[in-house]
C-alpha cells in the first residue's frame, strides 16, 4: 500500500511540476530572471580626466520604430520564422518585406500571367474544398470563405489526452500586376481569425502568428502552382514524344508547307527531334521567330539518305532554313527553305512529304 501511494504521489508531483500549455512549448525554457536586470549607467568620468575608450562589441542595438517592446520573456516565441518559398520558376521575394507576398514573372506565353495565377489559386481552393466569398478580377482581389481546421494539439508527454482545437480563418488575396503585364505580386492577408480550444474562443492573434498563418497558406498556393507547372510540363514532354499527324498544305503566305496537328509549343521541340532523325544538324535557332538554321550533310548514317542519293538530287548537301509558325490554335505550319529563305516549290515539298510524315508520326522519339 505504501508503495502504491508513493508511486501515485510521484506521478502527481511530475504532472504538477511539468504542466505546460501550448504557449509554453513555443517559448524559451529556463529562467526569466534577466527581465529584472536594470540597465547600467555609463561610467561618469570627471571632466579633468581623459575618458577611456569603451568597447561596443556587446552593445545591444536600439529597438526599431516598428518593434514591439512587449515581446520579451514568455511573450517572445522562439520558433523559426515563417518564410515565403519561391518555388515557381521565375518567382522571387523582396527582402525586408513583412507582408506575405511573392512575385511571379512571365515564363509561359500561352496565357496572360494574371490569368494563370488566378486559375491556379482557384484550382487550389477547389481542390482543398475552400469556398470563395468574393472574387473580382477587375479589382484584383479574392476573399475566401471560412476555412475551418479541426486538429488535436499534442499535449505534454505525461498527459493522457490531447487538446482539441478548431481554427477558423478567412484570407484575402490581392494581385498587383505591373503595367506591362509580365510581373505580378500575390499578397495574402488574414482577414478574420477564430480559434476554439476545449470550448474557449480566441478571436485575436499576434502579429507574428498572423504572418505565420498568411505565409503558411501562401506557401500552399505556391506549391500547388509549381505542381501544376510540373504536371503540364510532363504532359507536354509526353505529347512531344508521341506521333503527330501531318498533311500537305500552305502557310499564311501561301507557300507549300507541312501542316502539323499540334500546338506550336509542342511542334517546335518535336521538329528538333525529327530533323535529327532525318539527318539534319541544327546550327542555330530562333524560337521567337520560328526559324531553324540547319545543315544537311548527306551522311551515310541518315536513314533517308537513299532518298536523296538519286540522280535527281532532291536535297543536296548544304545549308537550309525552316520556318515553323502557328497555323491556328492547335496547328503548326513547317516550311522548308533554301539558305536565302526562298521556300521550296510545291513539287519538292511533295517529294519530301513521305519521309517527313513517317518520322513525324513515329512514337517515342528520343529527347
Amino acid at each position: 500500500m505504501k508503495r502504491t501511494l508513493a508511486i501515485a504521489s510521484s506521478v502527481a508531483m511530475v504532472v504538477l511540476a511539468g504542466c505546460s500549455s501550448q504557449i509554453d512549448r513555443k517559448t524559451a525554457s529556463g529562467s526569466y530572471e534577466y527581465l529584472k536586470t536594470k540597465e547600467v549607467k555609463l561610467l561618469e568620468v570627471p571632466s579633468e580626466l581623459e575618458t577611456p575608450t569603451f568597447s561596443r562589441d556587446f552593445e545591444v542595438p536600439a529597438l526599431g520604430p516598428k518593434a514591439d517592446p512587449s515581446l520579451v520573456g514568455k511573450s517572445l516565441a522562439v520558433r523559426s520564422p515563417a518564410l515565403v518559398l519561391p518555388l515557381v520558376t521565375g518567382s522571387h521575394v523582396e527582402e525586408g518585406k513583412n507582408s506575405a507576398t511573392i512575385w511571379f514573372d512571365q515564363v509561359d506565353d500561352s496565357q496572360p500571367l494574371s490569368q494563370a495565377i488566378w486559375n491556379s489559386l482557384l484550382s487550389f481552393l477547389d481542390e482543398q474544398g475552400i469556398g470563395v466569398d468574393r472574387f473580382s478580377p477587375e479589382e484584383k482581389v479574392l476573399v475566401t470563405d471560412w476555412i475551418v481546421i479541426k486538429k488535436e494539439i499534442e499535449g505534454p508527454w505525461y498527459s493522457f489526452t490531447d487538446e482539441e482545437s478548431e481554427i477558423g480563418e478567412r484570407f484575402e488575396f490581392k494581385l498587383d500586376v505591373k503595367p506591362h503585364g509580365r510581373s505580378a505580386a500575390l499578397t495574402v492577408d488574414l482577414k478574420d481569425y477564430m480559434q476554439t480550444i476545449n470550448g474557449d474562443v480566441v478571436s485575436e492573434v499576434s502579429a507574428i502568428e498572423e504572418r505565420r498563418e498568411e505565409v503558411e497558406v501562401l506557401n500552399q498556393v505556391i506549391g500547388h502552382y509549381e505542381y501544376q507547372i510540373q504536371l503540364a510540363e510532363t504532359r507536354r514532354i509526353a505529347r512531344i514524344r508521341q506521333g503527330i499527324q501531318t498533311e500537305m498544305g500552305f502557310n499564311d503566305d501561301g507557300d507549300a508547307a507541312y501542316i502539323v496537328e499540334a500546338q506550336y509549343d509542342v511542334a517546335w521541340p518535336r521538329m528538333l527531334l525529327v530533323l535529327r532523325k532525318l539527318g539534319f544538324d541544327v546550327k542555330d535557332l530562333d524560337k521567337s521567330n520560328g526559324l531553324l538554321f540547319v545543315t544537311y550533310n548527306g551522311d551515310q548514317g541518315s536513314w533517308w539518305n537513299g532518298l536523296f542519293s538519286s540522280d535527281d538530287k532532291l536535297l543536296k548537301k548544304g545549308e537550309y532554313r525552316l520556318k515553323v509558325a502557328r497555323a491556328g490554335a492547335d496547328r503548326t505550319s513547317v516550311t522548308f527553305m533554301n539558305n536565302e529563305s526562298v521556300p521550296f516549290e510545291a513539287n519538292q515539298v511533295s517529294d519530301l512529304y513521305s519521309a517527313f510524315v513517317e518520322v513525324m508520326s513515329e512514337d517515342n522519339l528520343d529527347i
